[in-house]
């Protein structure tokens, strides 16, 4: 297979793109502005906030690996991946009518659960293109490359929402203004218009997968039929079962405290808004350049020992800045927690492309989706519960750790393929 290195970029460069919707709206800007502006209180926000997830997650639970079955029977999954980009766009564009105040709670959790369900079922249609743009001895580095571009273009955006909207004095704060912090909620549309504009290319240069011919109708009913046979067939694969379960598990660990990583450091270390950006360029720094240097070693050593390497490391990390109470430190253990996050998410993409059986890859990763959600409704909902029981967050984030420690533990037993079953589809 010969590699084709202008869809590579493009590829790449749709994670530079949608990582901008993680950063901005679902970790570091506005589900701050919510939690701090718009909510009651910071604890009822919090709740709310992990509630509007937990919902969320369930719907793309239930979609994904649906959705998925009926693209591998269909064929394309262009059409699908355009249709879900656009509905994340207008749902993070109606985040810019929530203003500072309790009675634009309903509209802030609406817009947000609408538009992270899309961004998420794009991504199922998103990891599945990596096979067919990648000779198998370099799945590890693509895959690590995307997610490493991916933290750099969630950090550009943030630069640039931090210098030309959320400063009193940024570039287009005196154009916007500061009233009901118009200035704050510009930076959702800053988001859509980001997101479009770098997604573009993938559309242009990156290769489809032949259309099978099939109406829609019955792709729809074989893909369905077809997705029943295949959970029947999990039941006698204990391997693969275990891979889902474990990587649901640590990537649910991960994916709270992305989300609630911004809210925390604004109600247990009181950072502002611009601190909590200034924090979040850093990590995204770190990040990035995780992802991008263990890519390597996923080819050279198995995506496996990445993961669990990266797995046991946010273990340690997380408890050292779960028990730190001084600014200082929060930022120490943060910034090494972020090292691992890029690692133990593009090493899980390659694994789970690498155990994928040929002609299953979108309905696979709808599958390695749905358990993900699975569990990962249950993170936020817990976090929430535990905020509430307590009234602290700190209380709310020590329950992380649990996810880390049992998908740890799973994926110890999971059985790494000698050589990836999956072999590229022919694209058109």
């Amino acid at each position: 297979m010969t590699l084709d290195r202008r869809a590579v970029a493009a590829w790449c460069l749709y994670d530079w793109a949608m990582s901008a919707f993680n950063t901005v709206v679902g970790t570091f800007i506005f589900s701050v502005y919510f939690t701090s502006a718009v909510a009651e209180s910071e604890v009822a926000g919090t709740t709310a906030w992990s509630r509007a997830m937990a919902i969320s997650g369930l719907a793309i639970a239930v979609l994904s690996p649906m959705l998925g079955a009926i693209a591998d029977q269909a064929g394309r999954r262009k059409p699908w991946l355009a249709l879900f980009t656009g509905i994340c766009l207008a749902g993070t564009v109606a985040l810019w009518w929530v203003r500072p105040d309790p009675s634009n709670v309903v509209l802030a959790l609406v817009g947000v659960a609408v538009a992270t369900t899309a961004f998420e079922l794009a991504g199922v249609f998103y990891n599945a293109m990596l096979p067919a743009l990648s000779p198998p001895h370099m799945l590890g580095r693509i895959s690590g490359w995307g997610w490493g571009v991916g933290y750099f273009g969630g950090l550009a955006c943030l630069v640039l929402a931090l210098f030309g909207f959320v400063q009193a004095d940024g570039l287009f704060t005196g154009w916007i203004g500061t009233e009901a912090q118009a200035n704050v909620r510009a930076t959702s549309v800053l988001v859509a218009v980001w997101y479009a504009l770098f997604a573009l290319p993938l559309f242009l240069f990156v290769p489809d997968t032949p259309a099978t011919g099939r109406p829609l109708g019955a792709a729809v009913r074989d893909g369905i039929g077809m997705l029943g046979r295949t959970l029947r067939y999990l039941r006698g694969n204990g391997n693969l079962v275990r891979w889902f379960i474990a990587s649901a598990l640590y990537r649910d660990g991960i994916n709270t405290i992305t989300a609630f990583g911004g809210i925390y450091a604004a109600g247990t270390f009181g950072m502002g808004f611009e601190e909590i950006v200034i924090f979040a360029i850093v990590l995204n720094v770190f990040a990035g350049t995780g992802a991008i240097g263990f890519a390597w070693l996923d080819d050279w050593f198995g995506a496996k020992r990445v993961i669990l390497v990266s797995v046991l490391a946010l273990c340690v990390t997380g408890a050292a800045l779960l028990m730190v109470t001084e600014k200082t430190w929060f930022w120490v253990f943060a910034l090494g927690l972020g090292i691992f996050f890029g690692p133990a998410q593009a090493a899980g993409r390659s694994f789970m492309a690498r155990m994928a059986p040929p002609g299953m890859v979108t309905e696979m990763f709808g599958l390695y989706s749905l358990t993900g959600r699975a569990v990962g409704f249950v993170g936020p909902l817990a976090l929430g519960f535990a905020t509430e029981a307590f009234a602290s967050q700190r209380a709310g984030m020590a329950s992380v750790l649990i996810f880390f420690v049992i998908g740890f533990a799973l994926m110890l037993t999971v059985r790494e393929p000698a050589s990836p079953p999956l072999r590229p589809e022919v694209a058109h």
